[in-house]
């Protein structure tokens, strides 16, 4: 396999590379030669290449105007050379396109072998993918990294930033793929580009590289001419110095807090500076905003601003907030946050804005504080928590042990090419004649036993052929993607998600498209407006933002929340469903969805009954389908909160998780032979995380 990246913006180089010497050389080259050179590394790949484009200027490494540059075995970047041979920031390429694309077609027209997809980073790559796509028939691959409407909510209404975002939308609507970084993105920032685009939107952690062997001594040299008390902790921020990154507020919030200043100093890496007037409009700026909120708050000798570090030099300092200090990511919005996973592969606790993909790295971390980047109180309170928190060590260890384990490129490469593969797959050829559905729950259901999990498959594979395989599940769409993919579980036929309140159906191009008859279905006495206002009266503890859904409005609490709220909800004349789960979760849904209504459409559609259903699951929010469907099965593992279920139809298994499901199969003569032994559960003991 040959996989070609195109990136044309920042100065894209073979490591070491100087982040921050151009406002747009950041985190999106950290994560393009990760990826590359991971992916470079497996024994499928032959070949990968990066594209940029080929430039001169005053300062930067002659590597840039080479046309071939080596990175790591198997993997080099290729340069496209145009007229204009400066530095161009993102902003002035849109006019160079034209001639960058006409570049890239006579370099794939020169090439002994083409590649087998092209994976473009930002939508001005994206023109130049599509332009290969219609010359060659390659297909193509989009990772956004940075949205335009979430970078500023009138980013919509500005003339300045109307075409890139036409550019992000018509690149989301024609990559045959879209990979992400986290749930955020995929889930919530990628929402206003149109209902479809989370069918063909794959959620990948991505990895990070940290300089080996660390050494706070190299990073105590750096900040010794700068601090008047250098033994003290550190609070430590890595970012760009462009206006949404709030290095002001953080450095406001740490003026504000005469605690803080007495128990730690400040070090912001702001890129790489020659002086505060001979940069960028905007890096200037911000600049000199810094040094001017320094001098008159008096912070001199608290706070370090180094012009310049390297590779070296950061992971020193990395080394350094782990000891007792904190990093600290207080930008208005964030799309994923790479720096924040480095720190916790350093073992440093990390404080970060609540807007964008931090949301879901603290969440995978287990530690760390979110805050409200408008609230310098709030981020110098969570800074000084996590900075005397007795139980500081063992949380920062475990949030280290799960980033390593949850942030690593080799797994990213692994996964990427599956989605490649699924590019590459003929599309699901649907089943003419369905006479039976099996609606299946996912976490718990089937997974829970790899050895269960593979006999599954073999079930699948050899399944009658008018049996349609469906999963029903609490999670979005990319959730349950990946933990499909992660168990290696086979592609359903159908996705009923959101707790039944979303239906996913194979396109003939092999993504996935939202029911619209099933949306229109649900849309009908369904007020969310109306019922968040009454939800608002009970102070609510939401989910995440992007467990919030059109159909389904999600919240933390118990079964007795649940009722309390099912109340007011019909005294107020809202129609909903109000549906408690694993003891933690409330879904509030419309009066029309869920996973039995939705598996009732499915039928209907399909000329069938609820009697020619047969569902499997193990939570509170599997109920429903279970007592409406013909056959239910229940694995050993189900939780308590089912024990309540009884029916002719209802089979318990003794068996757990996908093993039960085999034996429930094999009862009603749909499979060829029983289960393997395996012992009973304790009912509800089984681990899994949110909206299983």
């Amino acid at each position: 396999m040959y996989i070609l990246h195109v990136a044309l913006g920042g100065c894209l180089r073979a490591p070491p590379v100087s982040y921050g010497i151009t406002e747009d050389t950041g985190g999106h080259i950290a994560y393009l030669l990760g990826a590359a050179m991971a992916q470079a590394r497996l024994a499928p790949v032959a070949a990968v290449d990066i594209v940029t484009r080929a430039f001169q200027g005053p300062g930067l490494d002659a590597a840039h105007d080479r046309m071939t540059e080596p990175v790591a075995p198997g993997c080099r970047i290729l340069r496209l050379r145009t007229a204009n041979n400066g530095y161009l920031s993102k902003e002035a390429l849109e006019a160079e396109i034209p001639a960058l694309g006409a570049a890239f077609i006579d370099l794939l027209r020169g090439m002994a072998r083409r590649p087998d997809v092209i994976h473009a980073h930002f939508a001005d790559a994206a023109r130049l993918a599509r332009m290969a796509q219609q010359e060659f028939g390659i297909p193509w691959i989009y990772t956004p990294h940075s949205l335009a409407l979430q970078k500023n909510p009138d980013a919509a209404r500005l003339p300045a930033l109307q075409r890139r975002i036409a550019d992000e939308r018509t690149a989301i609507a024609d990559a045959g793929a879209i990979i992400l970084s986290s749930r955020d993105e995929a889930e919530r920032q990628l929402r206003p580009y149109g209902a479809d685009a989370e069918g063909r939107s794959h959620c990948i952690a991505p990895g990070v590289v940290l300089a080996r062997q660390p050494d706070p001594a190299i990073a105590e040299a750096l900040l010794a001419p700068f601090l008047r008390d250098p033994a003290l902790p550190i609070l430590l921020a890595v970012a760009r110095p462009v206006h949404k990154k709030n290095l002001a507020g953080l450095v406001d919030a740490y003026a504000a807090s005469p605690a803080l200043q007495a128990r730690a100093n400040l070090v912001i890496l702001a890129g790489l500076r020659d002086g505060i007037e001979r940069g960028p409009t905007e890096q200037d700026q911000v600049l000199r905003g810094l040094f001017d909120r320094i001098d008159r708050h008096g912070l001199w000798g608290k706070v370090a601003l180094p012009p310049r570090h390297d590779a070296v030099q950061l992971r020193g300092l990395y080394a350094r907030a782990a000891m007792g200090g904190v990093f600290v990511n207080p930008a208005f919005h964030e799309p994923f946050g790479l720096t924040l996973v480095e720190a916790a592969q350093a073992g440093v606790p990390v404080v970060a804005t609540r807007h964008g993909g931090p949301v879901d790295i603290l969440d995978q971390l287990g530690h760390g504080a979110l805050v409200d980047p408008l609230d310098g109180a709030q981020i110098a309170d969570a800074c000084l928590r996590l900075m005397i928190d007795p139980d500081r060590a063992g949380g920062v260890a475990a949030a280290q042990r799960r980033a390593l384990a949850l942030f690593d490129w080799q797994a990213w490469a692994q996964r990427s090419l599956a989605v490649i593969d699924g590019l590459r797959q003929p599309p699901l050829r649907p089943r003419r004649v369905v006479r039976r559905i099996l609606a299946s729950d996912i976490d718990g259901t089937l997974t829970g036993s790899r050895s269960a999990a593979r006999q599954f498959g073999d079930w699948h594979a050899a399944r009658p052929e008018t049996l349609m395989f469906a999963v029903a599940t609490g999670r979005s769409l990319s959730e349950a993607r990946r933990v499909l993919q992660a168990w290696q579980l086979p592609r359903p036929d159908l996705f009923i998600t959101s707790v039944g309140s979303e239906i996913w159906r194979w396109s003939p191009g092999g993504g996935l498209t939202l029911c619209a008859d099933y949306a229109r279905h649900l849309d009908a006495g369904w007020d969310r407006a109306g019922v968040l206002g009454a939800l608002s009266r009970h102070d609510p503890r939401w989910q995440a933002g992007y467990e919030q859904r059109r159909w389904k409005l999600s919240l933390l609490g118990d079964a007795a929340q649940a009722a309390v709220l099912r109340d007011d909800l019909a005294a107020s004349g809202l129609g909903a469903r109000v549906i408690a789960s694993h003891g933690q979760f409330i879904d509030i849904l419309p009066p029309l969805a869920g996973k039995a209504a939705a598996l009732r459409f499915e039928a209907a559609r399909r000329g069938l009954d609820p009697a020619q259903c047969i569902t499997a699951g193990d939570s509170g929010n599997d109920a429903d389908m279970l007592m409406d469907s013909g056959a239910a099965i229940l694995p050993a593992n189900a939780y308590a909160e089912l024990d309540h279920l009884r029916g002719r139809g209802l089979y318990r298994s003794p068996f757990a998780h996908a093993a039960g499901v085999i034996d429930g199969l094999t009862r009603l003569g749909l499979a060829g032979r029983p289960a393997p032994q395996q012992p009973r559960p304790a009912a509800g003991r089984t681990n899994r995380p949110a909206h299983a």
